[in-house]
């Protein structure tokens, strides 16, 4: 009588051929359901001389490209679905950040969100990840373009801001040889001819870590003189809103955009300015 010879099954690793159908399956426009991935390999089966082949299983979520593993695997495939350039995220914040005044009278929900998402996603490319390092990359004069800093309600009014005062630029320059910063935040009276004005805050910084310093408050004053009596009555509350004594963690800077968390919990975004007349 013939022996029948039994063949074992012979172990093959899964790491190529995953990579590979992970790859289609992603670059793939036509969702797959699993009754096709299935008929492929029944048919790969039939094809195989020995009558059986080793498989490893991918699950596919349905109606999408993307593929569902492990925990890891999913964050990867997020991430890869939400995947954009650099110059993608800073022309979609800078869209978003268009006529919200930065933010400092208040951002709808929605747009509070939208912004957060974006500022997490760069954050997550930011090309001089130890920028205290880097000091080049943070010195000079810096525009605000949006801050969760917000004046609302009673210190709205008691500032004047709701229909007497205008606020302007907020401006801050950055001196890393004397290791000093300068935030100075224009406005104007409209009840004094359009009187032109500006309170300006010092402070002196030392780095803490390779992303991080430590801010001390060093003076402040408010010019001219005829708007330093306007706000004199009220000036501990504007300072308590701008005073920036903490710490300052640097979370994204290139050559034209910074941004910024403060011990605070605030986000401050700022784009590099010419600005020289302070």
């Amino acid at each position: 009588m013939a022996a029948k010879l039994v063949h074992s099954p012979i172990p093959v690793p899964s790491v190529g051929p995953t990579t590979c159908v992970i790859t289609n399956l992603m670059r793939t426009p036509r969702a797959f359901s699993t009754t096709d991935i299935s008929n492929k390999m029944n048919t790969r089966i039939k094809q195989h001389p020995d009558g059986f082949r080793p498989s490893s299983t991918v699950k596919v979520a349905e109606q999408t490209s993307t593929v569902v593993g492990d925990e890891d695997d999913e964050e990867e495939a997020k991430g890869s679905a939400n995947c954009k350039t650099v110059a993608q995220v800073k022309a979609e914040l800078y869209h978003i950040l268009q006529g919200i005044n930065r933010g400092i009278f208040g951002v709808p929900m929605e747009e509070k969100t939208e912004i957060e998402d974006l500022v997490k996603l760069l954050e997550s490319q930011n090309p001089t990840p130890d920028p205290t390092q880097n000091l080049n990359k943070v010195a000079g004069c810096w525009k605000l373009l949006y801050s969760t800093i917000r004046i609302l309600g009673s210190k709205r009014t008691k500032l004047g801001l709701r229909d007497f005062i205008s606020l302007a630029d907020f401006l801050q320059i950055i001196d890393v040889v004397e290791g000093k910063a300068v935030n100075v935040i224009k406005f104007n009276a409209r009840g004094l001819n359009l009187l032109n004005g500006k309170l300006t805050i010092e402070a002196t910084f030392k780095v803490a870590s390779k992303s991080r310093v430590d801010i001390s408050y060093r003076n402040s004053r408010i010019t001219p003189d005829q708007l330093m009596n306007l706000f004199r009555k009220n000036y501990d509350t504007l300072l308590g809103i701008f005073n920036p004594e903490g710490w300052l963690e640097i979370t994204y800077v290139d050559d034209s955009l910074r941004i910024g968390r403060d011990d605070k919990a605030n986000i401050f975004i700022l784009e590099r300015s010419d600005e020289d007349n302070l």
